[in-house]
C-alpha cells in the first residue's frame, strides 16, 4: 500500500512509520520535521494550512513513482491509506487554545483532503485522555471497569477536547464519504528503552498510573494494531481502544480496585493483570493481540506471590 502518514517523526510515528515501511508498504512521512529513515519518504507539510495538505496528498508520492507510467493523479489521490498520528500530543506544551486549533484544524484538513481525493481507508489517533481520567481536574475515576469504548467521554483540558472534536469530525466524513475510518484511543506511549528507565517507579509506587488508568501500549503492538486497521477492511467507521493485555504495575487487579477504585462499578471478573483499558474490541474485531511486556525486560517484584 501507498500510505501517508502524518507526524512520523513524533514518539509513536517514528516507531510506528518504519514499521509498516517493514512489512512492504510505501510510507511517506507528512511532518514539519524530517524523521531521516532510510525506508521512509519525508515530506515537509504544515497540515494548518488546507492547501498544503490537499496539495501533499494528490501529489506524487516518491521519486520513483515518476517511472510509474500507470500511476494516474487526474481523478484523485495515489494513497492507499491514510494514517494520521500528527498532533500537539498533550496539554501545556502550548497554549490551550494553540493546541485545540492545531489539532482539530489538522484533523479537518487530513480527513477532508483525503476522502475528498478518493481515500478509502482512515486510521487517525485519538486518546485515553478523551474518558475524562488522564488530565481531569482532581480525582477523576471512571464510570466502571474495565473501561472499553461505550464509556462516555468526558473531557476537561483542550487536548482531549480536541480527540473528541477529531472522532466526531471523523464520523462525519465517514457518514459523508463512506470510507472506513478507525480511530485509536491510544494509551500511554511507551518506548522499549522506557521499560528499564521509567517501570521500576511504577512497580514500587502504583499510584502513580493512575490517570492512565495503569495502562500503556509499546509503541511495538501499536504498530502492530495500526497495520491490522489497515488490513482489516469494511468497518466503516470504529473507535479501538489501544492498550497492551497487561497493567503498567505490579499490583494485581483486585488489590487496584480495592485501593483506586473503590465503589466502581466492576463489570466482569478480571484476570490478575488485566489492563483496566479493555482491548477486548480491537481483538475481537481486527485481531490484534498485544506480544509486548514490561514483563519481558523487568522482573515483576511480586512473582510467585
Amino acid at each position: 500500500m501507498r500510505i501517508f502518514l502524518t507526524g512520523g517523526s513524533g514518539k509513536a510515528g517514528h516507531h510506528v512509520a518504519p514499521y509498516l515501511a517493514s512489512q512492504g508498504h510505501q510510507v511517506v512521512n507528512a511532518d514539519l520535521t524530517p524523521l531521516r529513515h532510510p525506508d521512509v519518504v519525508d515530506l515537509r507539510v504544515d497540515l494548518t494550512d488546507a492547501g498544503q495538505t490537499y496539495s501533499a496528498l494528490a501529489g506524487v508520492p516518491t521519486h520513483a513513482d515518476f517511472d510509474d507510467a500507470g500511476l494516474d493523479l487526474t481523478h484523485g489521490s495515489a494513497y492507499d491509506a491514510v494514517v494520521h498520528l500528527a498532533a500537539v500530543p498533550a496539554p501545556l506544551l502550548a497554549a490551550d487554545s494553540v493546541t485545540f486549533e492545531t489539532n482539530i484544524l489538522a484533523h479537518y484538513h487530513v480527513l477532508e483532503a483525503a476522502t475528498r481525493l478518493g481515500v478509502r481507508k482512515v486510521v487517525f489517533a485519538s486518546s485515553e485522555t478523551t474518558y475524562g481520567i488522564c488530565f481531569g481536574q482532581g480525582d477523576r475515576k471512571p464510570l466502571y471497569v474495565p473501561v472499553d469504548e461505550e464509556h462516555p467521554v468526558v473531557p476537561e483540558d483542550s487536548y482531549a477536547m480536541s480527540k473528541v472534536a477529531g472522532e466526531v469530525v471523523a464520523r462525519s466524513f465517514h457518514a459523508r464519504t463512506g470510507a472506513d475510518v478507525y480511530g485509536l484511543r491510544i494509551n500511554n506511549v511507551i518506548e522499549p528503552h522506557e521499560y528499564e528507565e521509567l517501570f521500576p517507579a511504577f512497580l514500587e509506587n502504583p499510584s502513580l498510573r493512575r490517570r492512565n488508568l495503569f495502562a500503556y501500549i509499546d509503541t511495538r503492538d501499536l504498530g502492530q494494531m495500526v497495520l491490522k486497521c489497515l488490513e482489516t477492511d469494511g468497518l466503516g467507521f470504529e473507535m479501538f481502544n489501544v492498550a497492551n493485555a497487561d497493567m503498567s504495575v505490579a499490583a494485581t487487579t483486585s488489590e487496584i480496585i480495592e485501593r483506586f477504585y473503590d465503589g466502581v462499578h466492576v463489570r466482569r471478573e478480571m484476570g490478575r493483570d488485566e489492563t483496566f483499558y479493555s482491548v477486548e474490541k480491537a481483538r475481537r474485531m481486527l485481531g490484534y493481540e498485544p506480544q509486548h511486556s514490561w514483563r519481558d525486560v523487568l522482573a515483576d517484584p511480586r512473582a510467585g506471590s
